[in-house]
């Protein structure tokens, strides 16, 4: 199995997006020693005081610098905010910078009105899959200089390095943008930790509408990931302790509160009570929207979802109290998992 990363940018309690930044580049680093694949960071907006990932384009500008091998990308540029063809410059410049090893992750979502208002988004789009659709293929046609002679944007270029353009994956939750990316022929990420219950029939929709792409840049093949919200620990009951960070985020969500991240002590008194800690087997068609556990008890419960959906690669996102948490808990997954350090 293949592990990646989905890095956030949290403000750290009493830091500032400078310490959330500085945090990033840590785990970055430990991440391409460790030997996981690919590092992506977020998009997230109107929350720059507890999540510091607003742009993508400007981090990964960052990490390149501070990184020589590990594949970078984004987990998700959000299309519907942004011109097509500004995307890919963004792109094309991040591949100028780290040559062959970007990843373009696109997808959308809504924030709030006041956030949609300040980004000049209009909401009113009849049917969004096809505006992202058509979103989508005009970054990758700017990406791979696919326009035809004669095209208005035939004659428009990017920055390039010479080498492998950034490499463009779908990312959604939904099974309408799992179809959306078979149709393409494109790579698909599905954010399990979002909507854990609808993995499977994503990834059944993603194979059922794949087509071969037509897209430079696509492929021959359904490719998939499926990134998932777990933390590891030494053992499956401090590792159940700390997911109570994630388990007490979730639930303040569910009452309007986005963006927090409370302490292990603050959680488990929000909770009431430590998480049980997850199972070393799930149930066919449990799938926990945060999943925990020791190198070896984690490891066998990534294994059994990537098999459900049919992928060889995990990508780990997490909601824990602080860096240091973060920084072991990757180090131990990937000592369970096996992989090579670099």
């Amino acid at each position: 199995m293949d592990l990646s990363i989905v890095d956030l940018s949290p403000v750290p309690n009493d830091g500032t997006a400078t310490d959330a930044y500085a945090n990033t580049v840590d785990a970055a680093q430990q991440a391409e020693r460790l030997g996981y694949s690919r590092f992506w960071v977020a998009e997230h907006h109107g929350m720059g005081d507890k999540l510091a990932g607003t742009t993508p384009e400007v981090l990964l500008g960052s990490l390149a610098a501070e990184t020589d091998s590990i594949r970078l990308g984004s987990g998700a540029v959000l299309l519907n905010h942004y011109s097509p063809f500004k995307v890919a410059e963004l792109f094309g410049s991040l591949d100028a910078l780290a040559p062959g090893r970007i990843d373009a992750g696109l997808g959308r979502a809504n924030g709030s009105p006041a956030v949609d208002r300040a980004l000049g988004t209009n909401r009113r789009v009849r049917n969004p899959d096809e505006d992202h659709a058509e979103k989508i293929e005009a970054v990758v046609s700017h990406l791979y200089d696919g326009y035809p002679d004669g095209h208005a944007y035939s004659d428009l270029e990017i920055p390039r390095s010479g080498g492998e353009p950034p490499v463009p994956w779908v990312l959604g939750s939904s099974p309408s943008s799992a179809a959306l990316a078979g149709e393409l022929g494109l790579r698909y990420c599905f954010a399990a930790f979002i909507r854990p219950g609808l993995a499977t029939r994503s990834f059944e929709e993603y194979r059922t509408h794949f087509e071969p792409s037509q897209l430079a840049g696509g492929v021959d093949e359904p490719q998939g990931m499926v990134a998932v919200n777990a933390v590891c620990a030494e053992t499956d009951e401090e590792a159940a302790r700390l997911r109570a960070v994630a388990e007490a985020s979730f639930k303040r969500m569910e009452r309007g509160v986005v963006g927090t991240t409370p302490s292990v002590e603050e959680a488990i008194d929000e909770l009431g009570a430590v998480p049980e800690p997850t199972p070393a087997t799930l149930d066919a068609g449990e799938w926990p929207r945060a999943i925990s556990g020791s190198p070896e008890t984690l490891s066998d419960i990534l294994e059994q979802l990537s098999d459900r959906v049919g992928v060889d690669e995990v990508m780990i996102q997490h909601v824990v109290g602080n860096h240091a948490d973060a920084l072991r808990s990757h180090e131990l997954l990937a000592d369970g998992v096996g992989l090579t350090p670099r």
